[in-house]
């Protein structure tokens, strides 16, 4: 972004061409970046919850105190694992190590392994291509196919749009596949309406037609390809009619989508992180893969899997397998054992020593991670909460203590990103308002109450200043010289050994060094298949059973929000006032609800009362309510999902969540 600042004052905020990515237009929530930081409701000073549950302001010498004292106490008496350590991923920056390093200062905590966000499909693409890489966003203009399986970049990577239209312009063809009609179907020639969760078998079905017509690439799968014959023979399983009756896409439609995948190229998949979100999904998201192997559609400009880049993400770990799932001992003093996907029982579920604090920043887990119930359970058994915020989130409006957190302009970082392969640097523009410190600060700050010695920490946080901020930084680049911060301020840069076409030199980093169809890591770490089997997800039984719970609740991201964030901005609530859940006619007929009804979901985990709007485009079967509303604002959708993890990568499956609808 370029950003406007006059009078100390944010003022305006425009794209960066530097960044080809997106060098044109700001959405919507880049734009409300200014009403965010100085809106009425941001918390300006530390608060204290009273015994009423109202705030009032404290000051920072008065909450350093009592969180100092409250760690020590917990230490002492339970040792430094009692404490808990909850993250959000916040801005992304080079910054946010800062706090495991305090933690590890302290003594050690207990912290989450996996993610809410995108981990089966990390894990899936780790296991068959060896890393999480695409090519660059300005490449899609050479696909002559665009497949969309699961994704709604037209709302959620409205960047990606632009890419999209130049290359219908030069005659790409475009195919959706998603249960809703997505206003990303607008661009499409073929909207395919599956069942929820069976895009494993539709992807196998397509392999099937594939493979029985030698519409494949040969030469290709010979050289590059592992397990190909046992793949094949597997496929055989699926005929078009065994899986239309498993996802309710016609045969022909099925036909139609090999007939295009096999003769069209260069081809291109977008996949989406909704449709990793199921039990299944780390073994759907390998399957769709595959279609792409199958092809010869990899290492090519304008073909290859769109999923995660994390070619920018030269600082950390993150394409390591870790990332994932939690290391194995070591004499690191963080303990690694909560699962985030399983977040309230294994809170609860932790022993020796059992948790009693909790410190939670850059996230909002009481509104975002599954099961409600269990993670207010979880918290409200603490003897003391942390929570640093930017606003009153419901996560925060669980805490003893509130700290206000900086927003991305009150600090200069430097980040990286996940779907183009840019590193930028996030200057300073502004000074934080009110009494507002950057979490670096808060750490400093903190560990001088503690008793760590400023020579202690000198090599693990910045001293609470600017310049000494900047040196921080320039230590962490001292290994890319081409990423000083004197070059970065001259425009966003290309992550060091990114490639604009990945995999172009068909090197794959797998034990086999080809792509994998065949995964013994994959039985081996996880349980499953060897092979990109399907399996259906948990709580939709087959068509036509008599179930409890009938409608499959999605929960999708909107074009508004990022989750759970700008929700309580005035501009946005003008557009989106309240909650609905979006419902077929058809499912609403068959209760007798009209547009404009309030409603009960619920199954057998909790329940909410919320308006319907009814929708002609969305299949039956389906209940869509957009994630992210606040229990404050009668939202709380993850009061009626599961604590439950994806088949790999330990991440949330949200998305397998039945339900039924009844008027109120």
């Amino acid at each position: 972004m370029r950003v406007e600042v006059e009078g100390g004052r944010l003022r305006a905020i425009e794209s960066h061409p530097g960044n080809l990515a997106t060098p044109e237009g700001v959405c919507l929530k880049g734009l409300s970046y200014i009403e965010r930081v100085y809106s009425k409701d941001r918390i300006l000073q530390p608060l204290q919850r009273l015994t009423n549950g109202e705030f009032e302001p404290i000051s920072w010498d008065a909450a350093l105190g009592r969180i100092a004292a409250e760690l020590t106490a917990a230490r002492e008496r339970y040792g430094p694992r009692s404490v808990f350590f909850y993250t959000g991923s916040g801005t992304k920056g080079l910054l946010n190590e800062v706090s495991l390093e305090f933690w590890r200062l302290f003594g050690g905590c207990t912290t989450t392994f996996g993610d809410l966000c995108w981990p089966a499909g990390l894990e899936a693409t780790r296991l068959t291509l060896g890393d999480n890489k695409h090519n660059a966003p300005w490449d899609l203009v050479n696909a002559r196919l665009i497949v969309f399986w699961g994704k709604n970049p037209a709302e959620t990577n409205i960047h990606q749009m632009r890419f999209v239209e130049e290359a219908v312009d030069q005659g790409a063809r475009v195919v959706v596949i998603d249960p809703r009609r997505t206003q990303s179907a607008e661009s499409a020639e073929l909207l395919v309406q599956i069942r929820p969760g069976t895009d494993g078998a539709l992807a196998l079905g397509i392999a099937h037609l594939l493979i029985a017509r030698r519409e494949i690439d040969d030469t290709f799968l010979r050289a590059h390809v592992h397990g190909f014959e046992e793949y094949s023979a597997m496929v055989r399983q699926y005929p078009p009619d065994r899986v239309a009756d498993i996802t309710d896409v016609p045969a022909a439609v099925i036909e139609r989508l090999a007939e295009m995948i096999g003769s069209i190229a260069p081809f291109t998949i977008c996949a989406g992180f909704g449709m990793q979100r199921y039990t299944n999904s780390a073994q759907t998201m390998r399957a769709l893969i595959a279609l792409l192997a199958l092809t010869g559609n990899i290492g090519k400009p304008g073909a290859g899997w769109v999923y995660a880049n994390l070619q920018s993400d030269v600082f950390s770990s993150i394409r390591e397998p870790l990332a994932l799932y939690p290391p194995d001992g070591g004499d690191d003093p963080i303990r690694v054992s909560v699962s985030t996907a399983l977040l309230g029982p294994e809170m609860l579920a932790q022993r020796e020593p059992e948790l009693k604090v909790a410190w939670v920043e850059r996230g909002n887990p009481v509104t975002q991670n599954p099961k409600t119930s269990k993670v207010l359970e979880a918290f409200r058994a603490l003897d003391f909460r942390v929570v640093v915020d930017q606003f009153l989130t419901d996560t925060a409006r669980e805490a003893d203590i509130v700290l206000p957190a900086k927003t991305m302009f009150e600090q200069t970082d430097v980040i990286g990103a996940y779907w183009h392969p840019y590193i930028q640097i996030k200057d300073k523009l502004i000074d934080p308002p009110g009494e507002v410190r950057p979490e670096t600060v808060i750490y400093w700050h903190l560990a001088q109450r503690l008793g760590m010695s400023k020579e202690g920490i000198a090599d693990r946080m910045p001293a609470p200043s600017d310049d000494a901020v900047e040196a921080w930084l320039e230590t962490r680049l001292q290994p890319f010289p081409e990423l000083s911060l004197e070059y970065l301020r001259q425009g966003p840069i290309l992550a060091p050994g990114s490639e604009e076409v990945a995999w172009s030199d068909l090197v794959f980093p797998t034990p086999s060094g080809k792509i994998e169809l065949l995964s013994e890591e994959a039985r081996q770490r996880w349980g499953e298949d060897a092979l990109p089997t399907y399996g259906p997800n948990i709580e939709r039984p087959a068509a036509g059973e008599a179930e409890a719970y009938p409608l499959q609740l999605l929960t999708p991201n909107t074009k508004n929000r990022i989750h759970s964030q700008f929700g309580n901005l005035p501009s946005i609530r003008g557009l989106d006032p309240d909650p609905v859940a979006e419902m077929s006619p058809v499912d609403a007929a068959a209760r007798g609800i009209a547009e404009g009804d309030r409603v009960r979901v619920f199954n057998d985990r909790g329940s909410v009362e919320i308006e319907v709007r009814l929708d002609h485009s969305l299949r039956p079967g389906c209940l869509v309510i957009h994630n992210g509303w606040w229990l404050s604002e009668a939202g709380g959708i993850n009061l009626l999902s599961a604590a439950r993890e994806t088949d790999m990568g330990h991440g949330a499956a949200f998305h397998d969540n039945a339900v039924e609808v009844e008027r109120v």
